[in-house]
């Protein structure tokens, strides 16, 4: 498996990937992949990676902005998605590995992640790599007319020291597009 930055024509199957996710509703509310150009103004150019074998991707990971306010420009939200065919496979323990290195490099101080309560195995993982829960959003919003619960984690940068340490200016996080 080789890890490697995402690049805009990976978006295809990056879209392919998003949509198995979509698919299952427990990923994400989103019912459409967005468009790239969407896409690609709503996450950090710095720590977008996709995870291949053999020219194919398994899965992609990438974080974006948690609010506009310049004050949480270390703050970011993770979002990870695994190709059907290679979960269980490791892939998502390489990929948040990697997302976490690179946030980190980037002065990013807290991933933060909303995720459903029947994804038990993204919320597994998460808790591995040091997420813990400090919430849970009650019907939060509404997917395919049923109203849906989130459970609301955080992980502290080790290395960044909760923020101290960190240098990030937020209009430039995202490759001066703001």
């Amino acid at each position: 498996m080789n890890l490697r930055a995402m690049t805009a024509t990976d978006y295809p199957e990056v879209s392919r990937i998003y949509q198995q996710g979509i698919e299952t509703q427990n990923a994400t509310f989103r019912t459409e992949v967005p468009p790239f150009d969407y896409w690609d103004t709503h996450h950090h150019v710095h720590s977008r990676i996709v995870a291949e074998e053999s020219g194919r991707l398994l899965g992609w990971v990438a974080i974006s902005p948690f609010s506009s306010i310049p004050a949480y420009a270390g703050v970011a939200e993770v979002s990870l998605y695994i190709d059907e065919d290679a979960r269980g496979k490791g892939v998502g323990t390489v990929l948040m590995q990697a997302v976490i290195t690179s946030s980190e490099a980037a002065g990013i101080w807290t991933l933060h992640a909303q995720i459903f309560p029947e994804n038990t195995a993204s919320l597994k993982l998460h808790k591995r790599f040091g997420f813990r829960e400090v919430g849970r959003r009650e019907r939060i919003g509404q997917l395919a007319g049923v109203w849906r619960d989130t459970v609301l984690l955080e992980r502290r940068s080790e290395i960044l020291k909760n923020g101290a340490d960190a240098k990030v200016d937020f209009y430039t996080t995202k490759g001066g597009r703001y």
